[in-house]
C-alpha cells in the first residue's frame, strides 16, 4: 500500500510538471494549429498520449529551462576562461586600426558574452530539436515493429477467417496477442476503440487507421481489405494472398540480405584483414628502416580492428530482418482459477500438486544443477566472470616475481579469456542446437496433426497420437501431453509448451492455434497453415546458414593468411634482419638500425601476437553474426581462431 501511495505521488508530480508549461503557454500556441500539421500526425503515428499543444508547451518551457542552465554553465566557463586561465594577448590574426582599437579595451565582455550565448543556444536548441526529433523517431520504430510482424498477422486473420470468423472477430483476436504480433496489434487496437467508444462503424474505422498509421504496409493492407468489404469480395481469398505476397516478399528480401551480407563480409576482409595487414608491413617496413613510428602499428592493432569490427557486429544486427532474440512469454492461467472451476475431487489433485511444486523444483534442481545455465546461458558469467578475474588477480600477484612480467602475464590473460567465454559458449550452443532440434520438427509436427485432424479427430487425440512419433522432439509432445493429462486445458499446455522453446516461430505458431481452437474445433485448415508458416521461416533460415558458410570459410582463410604473413615476418624476415645486424656490428660496421635487435624483435613479436588474438577474436564474432546472426554464436568461431593464434606463436615464435 505505502508503495502504491509513493507512485502514485510520483505520478502527480511528472503531471504536475507537463501540466504547467501548458497552462503558461497552451492558449498561444493553440493558435498556430496548421503550423504543426506534421507534428501531430507524428505524435498520433507514436501513439503519444498528450496534446499537441501539451507537448508544445513542454517543449519551449523546458528548452528554456535549458538555456538558463546553458546560460549558468557559459557564466561559470567565461569565469574559468577570462580570470583563471586567461586570455591570450592575440586571439585571431585580425588586426585593427588606431581608430578601431579601443574595441579590445572589451574582448573580456565580448568573449563572455559570447560563451554565455553560445551555451544558452546550444542547451536550448538541443532540447528543442530534440522534443521535435522524439515522435518522428518513435514513428519510425513503431513503423519497423509493423512491418516486421504484419505479415506473420495477416497469416494469422488468414487462419480464423478460413475458420469462420468474421472480419471484427477477427481483429478482436488478433488485439488480444501483443506479446506476438506487438505493435500491428496496437494498430488494431485503434479500429476497435473507433468502433467501441467513438460510435464508428467498420468501414469509418478502417478509414481511420489508413491516414494515421506509420506503415506502408499496414495502409495498403487495410485501404484493400476496405475495398474487398465494400465490393462483398472473399475476405479469405484475400488475406490468402497477401500471405502468399507477404512470404513471397520475405523471400526476395531474403535474396537482398544476402547478398548484402555477402557484401559486408567481403568488406570486412578488405578493410580490417587485408588492410590491417598491409598497413603492418608497411610500418615494420618503415621502422626497420628508421623512417617510421610505431605508434600507427599500435593504433591498428588496439584501436583499428576491435572498433571496427564491433561496428560491423552492430551495423548486421540492426540490418538483420525478422525477429531476433528470445520470444515473450505468452500468458498463461494460474492453477488457482482453474481449481475454481474444477469439481471437488480435482480441486484436490490440483492442491496436490501445487504443494509439491517446491519439491519437485529442488529435486530437478538436483538431479540437473546446470539447468538454469542451459536455458540462461548468459547466467554461466555469474560464475565464470568472479572464477577468471581470480585467477587473473593471482596471475598478477605470483607474476610479479617473474622477470619477463609481459610475457608472462599475456598467456594469463588469454587462458582468462578461455575460461570467461567457453562456459558461455558451450552452454550457448547446447541451447541452440537443443532450438535448432525443435525448430527442424515444428513443421512437421503442425503438418501431422492437420492430417490426424482431418480424419476427425480432435487435437486432444492428436497430441496422443503424436506421443508416439518419432519425431525428434518427442519428449516435448510427451510434456504437452503430460500437462493435458493433469488436467491442464490444450490452449495452457502448448502455451507453456512454446514458453519452454522461446522461439517466435513457436510462439506465432501456438498463438495461432489456441486462438483457433477457441473459437472452433475444426482447425485443420489452421494447422496447415501455421506448418506453411513454420516451413517457410525455415527455409529462409537454411537458405541463409548455406549461402553465409562460404563466407564464414572466407573469414577462416582471410585469418590463416593474416596471422601466416605476421608469423613470416616474425620468424623469418626480423630474424634474419637482427641476425644480419648482429654480424655487420661485431665486425665493426652499421648496415641496419641498430635499434633492430634482440629486444626490438622480442616487442615486435609480443606486438603481432596480441594483433593475431585480437584479430581472431573479433574476426570470430563477425563469423558468428554472419552465418547464425548472433555474435554469441561467434564465440565458437573466437576460440578456434584464438587457440590457433596463441599455439602458432607460443610453439614457433615466442
Amino acid at each position: 500500500m505505502q508503495e502504491y501511495n509513493f507512485n502514485r505521488k510520483v505520478e502527480l508530480f511528472f503531471l504536475k510538471l507537463k501540466r504547467m508549461p501548458f497552462i503558461l503557454l497552451g492558449d498561444k500556441l493553440k493558435e498556430r494549429l496548421e503550423k504543426y500539421h506534421d507534428l501531430r500526425l507524428a505524435m498520433r503515428q507514436a501513439r503519444i498520449p498528450m496534446s499537441y499543444e501539451m507537448y508544445l508547451s513542454n517543449a519551449v518551457f523546458y528548452s528554456a529551462v535549458s538555456g538558463l542552465i546553458g546560460a549558468l554553465f557559459g557564466l561559470i566557463m567565461a569565469y574559468i576562461v577570462v580570470s583563471v586561465v586567461g586570455l591570450p594577448e592575440k586571439l585571431t590574426r585580425v588586426t585593427f586600426s588606431p581608430s578601431t582599437a579601443w574595441l579590445l579595451q572589451f574582448r573580456t565582455i565580448a568573449i563572455t558574452l559570447f560563451i554565455i550565448i553560445f551555451l544558452t543556444a546550444l542547451f536550448g536548441g538541443i532540447t528543442y530539436g530534440l522534443f521535435f526529433l522524439y515522435p518522428g523517431f518513435q514513428a519510425g520504430e513503431r513503423k519497423g515493429s509493423i512491418d516486421k510482424n504484419l505479415p506473420y498477422a495477416v497469416t494469422f486473420m488468414y487462419a480464423l477467417s478460413r475458420g469462420g470468423m468474421n472480419v471484427i472477430e477477427i481483429l478482436r483476436s488478433l488485439s488480444k496477442c501483443a506479446d506476438t504480433y506487438d505493435e500491428v496489434c496496437r494498430e488494431v487496437d485503434v479500429i476497435l476503440r473507433d468502433m467501441d467508444y467513438f460510435g464508428n462503424d467498420l468501414r469509418t474505422a478502417l478509414q481511420n487507421i489508413c491516414e494515421i498509421t506509420p506503415s506502408e504496409k499496414m495502409r495498403d493492407l487495410m485501404y484493400n481489405l476496405l475495398t474487398v468489404i465494400d465490393s462483398g469480395g472473399n475476405i479469405p481469398a484475400y488475406f490468402r494472398d497477401k500471405s502468399e505476397q507477404y512470404l513471397n516478399h520475405a523471400k526476395v528480401e531474403q535474396r537482398g540480405f544476402l547478398e548484402t551480407l555477402g557484401l559486408i563480409a567481403e568488406s570486412y576482409v578488405t578493410a580490417f584483414v587485408a588492410g590491417p595487414l598491409f598497413i603492418i608491413i608497411l610500418g615494420v617496413m618503415m621502422s626497420v628502416m628508421g623512417s617510421g613510428s610505431n605508434v600507427m602499428l599500435y593504433a591498428i592493432i588496439y584501436a583499428v580492428i576491435p572498433i571496427g569490427s564491433l561496428m560491423f557486429v552492430v551495423m548486421v544486427n540492426i540490418i538483420t530482418p525478422g525477429n531476433v532474440g528470445e520470444a515473450p512469454l505468452l500468458p498463461t492461467e494460474n492453477f488457482v482459477g482453474e481449481i475454481k472451476v474444477a469439481q471437488t475431487a480435482e480441486k484436490q489433485i490440483f492442491l496436490d500438486f501445487i504443494k509439491s511444486r517446491d519439491s519437485l523444483k529442488i529435486r530437478k534442481m538436483i538431479l540437473d544443477p546446470l539447468r538454469p545455465l542451459k536455458e540462461k546461458p548468459e547466467y554461466s558469467l555469474i560464475i565464470s566472470m568472479p572464477v577468471a578475474l581470480l585467477y587473473l588477480i593471482f596471475s598478477i600477484v605470483t607474476g610479479m616475481k617473474e622477470r619477463n612480467f609481459i610475457d608472462y602475464i599475456d598467456d594469463k590473460i588469454v587462458f582468462t579469456m578461455f575460461i570467461l567465454i567457453i562456459p558461455l559458449m558451450l552452454f550457448h550452443e547446447h541451447k541452440r542446437a537443443w532450438e535448432n532440434k525443435i525448430m527442424s520438427q515444428i513443421p512437421d509436427f503442425l503438418k501431422k496433426l492437420a492430417s490426424t485432424n482431418e480424419t476427425g479427430m480432435t487435437l486432444r487425440e492428436s497430441i496422443k497420437i503424436m506421443t508416439q512419433s518419432d519425431l525428434g522432439m518427442g519428449r516435448e509432445i510427451k510434456r504437452i501431453w503430460n500437462d493435458i493429462e493433469w488436467g491442464v486445458s490444450i490452449n495452457e499446455a502448448l502455451k507453456r509448451f512454446a514458453n519452454r522453446v522461446r522461439t517466435h516461430v513457436v510462439a506465432r505458431s501456438v498463438t495461432l492455434l489456441t486462438k483457433a481452437n477457441e473459437s472452433s474445433g475444426d482447425i485443420g485448415e489452421v494447422l496447415s497453415v501455421a506448418a506453411r508458416d513454420a516451413a517457410a521461416e525455415q527455409e529462409l533460415k537454411n537458405e541463409r546458414s548455406v549461402s553465409m558458410f562460404i563466407y564464414i570459410i572466407i573469414i577462416y582463410i582471410s585469418f590463416l593468411v593474416f596471422i601466416g604473413i605476421i608469423y613470416v615476418i616474425s620468424s623469418t624476415f626480423l630474424e634474419e634482419m637482427v641476425k644480419a645486424g648482429e654480424k655487420v656490428t661485431t665486425s665493426g660496421q652499421r648496415a641496419v638500425p641498430l635499434s633492430l635487435n634482440r629486444e626490438a624483435l622480442g616487442a615486435y613479436n609480443r606486438l603481432f601476437f596480441h594483433g593475431a588474438l585480437i584479430q581472431g577474436f573479433f574476426s570470430g564474432l563477425i563469423a558468428g553474426v554472419m552465418g547464425e546472426g548472433s555474435a554469441l554464436s561467434g564465440l565458437k568461431h573466437s576460440v578456434i581462431m584464438v587457440t590457433i593464434a596463441y599455439l602458432l606463436f607460443n610453439l614457433f615464435v615466442l
